[in-house]
């Protein structure tokens, strides 16, 4: 019995199970993976700042302008669509299997699929207020702004994304881990595991199966009863030709 049959089988017998993804979720729908060699971290920019640097909350307090510039040339990609991987986990939570997502993307595919209980341990660039009087806007709002978006009442909107410099949001980690210690199966996928504290959160998990479905090798693999380095989204496609044949 290959790893994914194996895997597919545990999922098959579990009632709950929680995933916790990373940027190699959303690497098959067209957003880069931003630590991956060809990711925005390993670029070489026009100037001595570094992408953590200009993504930091110090650098977009003090220079908007710069920010908003790199953020919407490399943050954000509004015609990304929900891929195999997104699908086949709402689907899982549709069956009653999975009962909740914990990401460390800002995209909201895992919405877009279909998920319904989703902790995005980073934000979302969905939601976005204004610094001045809170005022909501959205995403379509912000593409349709030049240069610095701007609140009616004068004041800088933020997108809702956790910035080099800022905390978690104390709820959604509690949630976040609450779930892992709680499920009897967890699956890693699409992370190196290397952004803290997020990685963190899986030594909280009690359960009798983790499974961890990577590209590449993580230092995590040796605490894992299963680990498969393939594409995810190729390895969800077979799990549900598994579990619905």
């Amino acid at each position: 019995m290959n790893k994914i049959e194996e895997l597919a089988k545990r999922i098959d017998k579990s009632n709950n199970i929680v995933f916790f993804g990373g940027a190699g979720v959303s690497t098959e729908s067209g957003i880069p993976d931003f630590r991956g060699a060809s990711g925005v971290y390993n670029e070489k920019l026009n100037t001595n700042i570094s992408p953590e640097e200009i993504v930091s909350s110090d650098y977009f307090y003090q220079f908007p302008e710069e920010f908003f510039s790199f953020y919407r040339e490399k943050l954000l990609y509004p015609q990304a669509k929900p891929n195999s991987c997104h699908k086949a986990l709402a689907r899982l939570e549709e069956m009653g299997k999975l009962k909740a997502i914990i990401t460390q993307n800002i995209d909201d595919l895992h919405q877009q699929a279909g998920s319904k209980v989703v902790y995005q341990l980073h934000g979302t660039v969905m939601k976005n207020h204004c610094l001045k009087c809170n005022k909501f806007y959205n995403l379509e709002d912000i593409l349709n702004m030049d240069n610095v978006p701007t609140c009616s009442c004068g004041g800088i909107i933020k997108p809702d994304v956790v910035l080099y410099g800022e905390s978690l949001d104390e709820d959604t980690m509690v949630k976040s881990i609450e779930a892992i210690a709680h499920a009897d199966l967890l699956i890693v996928g699409g992370t190196s595991l290397v952004v803290y504290p997020a990685a963190s959160f899986i030594n909280y998990f009690r359960g009798s199966t983790m499974a961890l479905i990577n590209l590449t090798k993580t230092n995590y693999d040796s605490n894992a009863d299963i680990v498969i380095n393939d594409k995810i989204g190729k390895v969800f496609n077979e799990i549900m030709k598994y579990l619905e044949q």
